[in-house]
């Protein structure tokens, strides 16, 4: 790097962390931890039991473990400040609510998984909608474009 240039940094990176930014990080992480954990229970069960279909369980296995990337990467993303991360984090809750509507109507133990889900989706789109966290990430909102 020569002299002349400069390393390019997120907006108040010099500033702490904002707490809002990281607890809506740790909850991105949460959910993108629990799709893993689903999506290799899926796997497992798919290969080592006798599911109803096979090919089904492995494919809906495999779609959990991806779709774990999309929250995981939004955390380290958040953690990072980095402006872009926002987009799948929000993404991510907006998804997981009508997860939580449909467990929260089922007639079993799905019901209190529902409730969890459904308070950590709200939750975090609190936090990531907050103008503290915009502000830590460096989004400007319309019309702001010149500052």
């Amino acid at each position: 790097m020569s002299s002349e240039q400069t390393p390019t940094t997120t907006p108040d990176a010099a500033g702490p962390r904002p707490r809002r930014l990281t607890y809506a990080a740790g909850l991105a992480a949460l959910e993108g931890l629990g799709l893993l954990a689903g999506g290799v229970w899926m796997l497992v069960r798919g290969l080592t039991g006798q599911p109803d279909d096979r090919q089904q369980a492995v494919t809906g296995g495999l779609t959990l473990v991806v779709l774990a990337l999309l929250p995981l990467l939004a955390a380290r993303g958040l953690l990072g400040r980095r402006s872009w991360s926002r987009g799948p984090a929000v993404i991510t809750q907006l998804l997981a609510l009508p997860v939580a509507y449909n467990l929260l109507r089922s007639d079993s133990v799905a019901i209190p998984v529902g409730i969890v889900l459904a308070v950590v989706a709200v939750t975090a789109l609190v936090l990531l909608l907050n103008p503290e966290t915009t502000r830590a990430l460096g989004i400007r909102g319309p019309g702001n474009s010149e500052k």
